[in-house]
């Protein structure tokens, strides 16, 4: 057996294992994930309100449902393609997680000289870039939601902060959501479980993509009627 199959093996194993132990103890597990997601959630949350108050509207004319248009069968498809997008960003960064801190390391025991020193600075090299990629993401996610939501704010009339309690029924289960595999590298990467997190990606997809088709309903069809209790 060469290593890549060895490596496959191995991966393979771990998640068996992994799944196994979570059928028993499960509950506390995911129980931290969404405690750690409702966490990530609630700072970028708070991220955006800030950068709402801090940023000037601009001209930008958005077309907001409940508003301008009521929600449909197109809109949620649009927010499912977005939110996918996201989903996966972060589903990936438990399988780079994966593969850095456990496949590779396991690869590097079998080799020596130059060969064994390129995977042995993989790993880390990989799990810096998730970190960046990730840390990007969020700062951006902020950063475009808080404007917009500065801009719409103004738009209606009401305050950034008014407009956010609108939304944040839908909010809150979509971040929640979102982030779930973000949290579960966190955890893993803390206790040093990398050999878990495809075991983790599995699950926190399993988890959040009925989540997502929820929240997303919710925000076509239901935060819009919030929004116009509110500004009518």
């Amino acid at each position: 057996m060469n290593v890549n199959d060895l490596v496959l093996v191995q991966g393979v194993r771990d998640t068996r294992e992994t799944l196994a132990h979570w059928r028993d103890h499960g509950w506390n597990v995911v129980g931290r994930w969404l405690f750690g997601s409702i966490g990530i959630a609630a700072l970028l949350l708070a991220s955006v309100y800030v950068i709402a108050l801090l940023s000037p509207p601009d001209l930008t004319r958005f077309s907001v449902i409940g508003v301008h248009h009521d929600g449909t069968v197109r809109d949620l498809g649009i927010f499912l393609y977005r939110n996918s997008l996201v989903l996966a960003l972060h589903a990936m960064a438990c399988v780079a997680g994966f593969i850095a801190g456990s496949s590779l390391p396991l690869t590097a025991s079998h080799h020596s000289g130059l060969w064994r020193w390129v995977h042995e600075k993989a790993g880390p090299l990989a799990i810096a870039f998730v970190v960046c990629a990730t840390t990007f993401s969020l700062a951006t996610q902020a950063y475009v939601l808080g404007n917009n939501l500065s801009t719409i704010a103004n738009q209606l009339g009401i305050p950034p902060g008014e407009l956010l309690l609108c939304y944040l029924p839908h909010a809150i289960p979509e971040l929640t959501a979102l982030f779930l595999p973000l949290a579960a590298w966190l955890m893993a990467s803390r206790s040093g479980n990398w050999e878990q997190l495809l075991a983790a990606t599995l699950v926190t997809l399993a988890i959040a993509i009925p989540m997502l088709l929820v929240s997303v309903t919710m925000e076509v069809f239901l935060s819009p009627e919030i929004l116009k209790a509110v500004i009518y």
